[in-house]
Parts: structure tokens; sequence; C-alpha cells
């Protein structure tokens, strides 16, 4: 049986509720509505089921206004439905909020029996609405809200999107008798195209996309909810201890060997001291070999890591000109150049190569607030890495990004040697996901506290270091690093 059994005056229907009423197995719950449910309370039963409600009880109706973007019921419990009479109906848990107008139209879907809700374009038109009501108890979004599922469309679908949500809205206004709402509507579109003036705008997504540096505000979202965490948590300084050149340069090596071994190119360690001893790339591996070069070219010279970006321009400049040194054999992947078409991982998506540069941007502003060396390292690898701005080698200049934080202020970098590869993407991807901070930022404490260990004057030394605790084990081999 359903979970809700709706009053009838069909006379036989009428005598069987009332039979299981009595035997108990079904309880009233509100005024014409039975659930079969006899454990819950009747709030969340009928918040779970309102659209089933709405549909059995009000034929003809239509979800409407905020609600036929939402779903469901506003954070106080209020939901808008237009209909042939104004009215509010109170059940438990939700106020229903029936508005005076017309009926289905064209374009407006079914579903639940005779619920109908209203299209997209109707649903812009009538949230274009004058009301003196704001917040939750609003028939209406915000005004940045609407901007934000318009640049949403743009974000999918282009121009050409908006364009057709426009030549729909145009006709749905004149059924609806809704032209002054349509005219609000077609100059916000034409400001977020750049065919109307961009002043009108109040979200700060709509207004970067008018005026060309768009953005992904999703992407933004997990950037605040990181900065967040990270700036309201105490960090305690540890100083740097490779200060003498040689020490540096021990260490840089290393850092630059993992660091190309968690993106694949794999070397055997002799291999690639070779290579950087000589600056001779293997014969039958050029490319490969001129990563490591590339990569321990920047992250040995102090002076190089030593500087950071005071300002978003500044930014994008230090990424795409240590990019352009990373991957400066690799000429087929436009090194120094962001990405000029989609990238992913498995199933992870990363920002639209047209939202590159407005996302780096945004998301350099939470970077700037931040003031633990540790917090704007952790803060600024991510950024790079979820950005995913170039068609190769992000992970390499992500870890370079980090570091460089970290040598700025004489802290001690950090290595992702190979036994920890996993620790280090499933914690990337749970912050992605989840939006959960907290592994990552355990993790990459963790590998903080193994590379404060990594002081020596001795190549060979250090080698054995690593050896010990397990630092070139792959993550399969059933080892751990081991931080002592």
């Amino acid at each position: 049986m359903s979970e809700l059994v709706f009053a009838s005056s069909d006379s036989h229907k009428a005598y069987t509720i009332s039979f299981m009423v009595k035997q108990k197995k079904i309880r009233k719950i509100a005024p014409r509505i039975y659930s079969t449910n006899l454990d819950e309370q009747p709030e969340e039963i009928i918040r779970r089921n309102i659209l089933e409600i709405l549909g059995s009880l009000y034929p003809g109706a239509v979800l409407s206004h905020r609600s036929a973007f939402e779903f469901k019921p506003t954070s106080t419990s209020q939901i808008f439905v237009t209909h042939s009479y104004r009215k509010k109906i109170g059940l438990p848990g939700i106020t229903i909020n029936f508005l005076k107008g017309k009926g289905p139209i064209q374009g407006d879907n079914k579903m639940f029996g005779e619920l109908y809700v209203s299209s997209k374009e109707r649903a812009f038109l009538e949230n274009l609405q004058i009301t003196k009501k704001v917040g939750p108890d609003s028939k209406s979004l915000s005004l940045p809200e609407i901007e934000e599922k318009l640049d949403d469309i743009a974000s999918v679908h282009g121009e050409e999107g908006l364009n057709q949500l426009r030549d729909s809205a145009r006709k749905a206004a004149k059924l609806l008798n809704m032209q002054e709402e349509f005219e609000r509507l077609n100059k916000m579109i034409g400001a977020i195209l750049s065919t109307k003036p961009s002043n009108i705008l109040k979200s700060p997504l709509a207004i970067s996309r008018a005026t060309g540096v768009p953005f992904d505000r999703h992407r933004i979202q997990v950037f605040e909810i990181l900065f967040n965490y990270l700036h309201n948590k105490e960090f305690h300084s540890i100083p740097e201890n490779n200060n003498s050149v040689k020490s540096f340069r021990n260490f840089a090596f290393f850092e630059a060997y993992f660091s190309n071994y968690i993106e694949g190119t794999v070397f055997e360690v002799e291999e690639a001291k070779k290579i950087v001893d000589t600056g001779v790339p293997l014969e039958s591996r050029g490319e490969d070999s001129h990563d490591i070069l590339g990569t321990y070219q920047i992250v040995s010279d102090r002076n190089e890591m030593s500087r950071i970006p005071s300002d978003p321009d500044e930014f994008l400049s230090v990424l795409t000109t240590r990019h352009a040194i990373l991957l400066s054999s690799r000429k087929s992947k436009s090194p120094g150049r962001f990405k000029g078409k989609n990238n992913r991982a498995g199933n992870t998506h990363f920002v639209d190569f047209k939202l590159v540069r407005g996302t780096l941007r945004q998301g350099f502003e939470f970077y700037n607030a931040l003031k633990s060396p540790f917090a704007r390292a952790a803060y600024m690898m991510f950024l790079v890495s979820e950005v995913h701005p170039f068609e190769d080698g992000n992970g390499r200049i992500a870890r370079v990004m980090m570091n460089a934080e970290l040598v700025s202020k004489q802290e001690t970098k950090i290595i992702i040697p190979t036994v920890y590869r996993d620790d280090y993407l499933l914690t990337l991807k749970r912050l992605t996901n989840r939006k959960d901070p907290v592994a990552y930022i355990d993790m990459l404490s963790k590998a903080r506290q193994f590379s404060a260990r990594l002081s020596f004057e001795s190549y060979e030394n250090l080698y054995r270091y690593l050896e010990e605790h397990n630092a070139f084990y792959e993550p399969d081999q059933e080892r751990h690093l081991r931080v002592d």
C-alpha cells in the first residue's frame, strides 16, 4: 500500500478508510490525509510526500515560483502553488501558499497525479514578480539566486541556451500577462551576455560572466569550505632545516622524483639522479626525462621558490611561468598556457576550460585572506589541483605552488612519497566530492611531519632514511609511511 491514503466522496472508499482506521491499519495525520505509517511524526510524512498530496488534493494546481526550482519547502516550511484562488493552508510541518493565477500552460510539466510544475521559462517570470517579503518566506528567489541560475544555463548551453530561454519566456509572458516580468528577465539575460548594461546585476557570478571572466560557483563553494576550516584552525610553525645549498638540493631532488612518480613518470631513483646530475635526458625517454629536469629546475631554485603572488594577476603569471618551465619539452601539451579543452580524471570533471581564469581569480581571494604559511600552502595546492587549469602537469604544478608558500616563509617543504600516494589522492577526492576538508588537512599534516625529518647533507643518508621509512613502496604493497 502507499504510505498515504486520501479521503474520498465515494461511499465505499469512505467506509473502507473508516474501517481501516478502527482496525488501526491507518491513522489520520491531517485533514483528508491518512497514512499507513504508524511510527513517524506526521510532519515528517507530510514533508516527504508533499508533492503527492498536492497532486491528489488540489488537481490542476501548479507548483510555481521558487518551489518550481526547489521542489521542496523552504527553511521556514513554505511551499508555493498557483491555483484558482489565494489562500494559505497549514498542514503539520508545512504551509501551502496558494497564489491566484493562471493554471497549466503549454510547457508546464505534469507529475504526481494532477499536479503541474511551472516550466523553466514560466518559473523565471514568476520569480521576477515584485514581492515585499524576502528570504525563505518569500515566494521568489533573490535576484542573485536568479542570476546564478541563468549563469548555470550559460555555462552548460552557452549564449544559445539563454537566447532559447528568452524566446520561450516571451511566449509564456503573453499567456500569463507577465510582460513587466519578461522585460526584467530580458535585461538580466542581456546584461549577462554583455548586450545590455551590466550594472543591473547583483550576483558576483553573473557580473563576472558579463565582464568576461566567468567562474565555477560550485568549486568556489568548496574553496570557501576549505578556507573556513583553515581560517579557524591553528597550525604550528615547522622551520626549514635544509638551509645549506647541498641539503636544499638533496631535498629538491626527491621532491621532484616523487612528484613525477605520483603522476606516472616512473624512473628508478638511480636513473632520475643521473638525469638531474648530468642534465642529459635518457635517450629512450626524452620527454619523461625533461619532466624530471623541469620540476627539479624549479624546486631546487630557492629564489624562484621564494616567489609568491600578491594579487590575482601575479598569481596567473607565476602559475603559467612555472608551468612553461615544468613542461618545456612537451610542446603538444601547451606549456605555460591554460587548457583549451576540458579534462577529467576518472569520474571527476575539472573546471570547464572557459571558467579557468575566473575560478582561479575568485579562489585567490580566499587564499589572500589566510595568514598561516601551512594554511596558505594547503589551500593553494588544492586550488590549483581542483581547477586543473592546464592540459597536463596539474598535480606537479599544484605541489610546486604549495611548497613555494612554505619556502617563502622559511618553513619546511612537503614531499608526498610513493607509499603515501593513495592517501593523498583519496583525501583530495573526498574534499571535492564530500566537501570534507578534515581528512585532506590531516593527510597533509602527516606528510609535513615526515618531511620535516628529511634534513641531510648526504644524499646517501637521505636515500637510506627514505628507504627505511617505506617511502618508495607502492601503496598496494601493504606498507605504510613511517613517521617517527
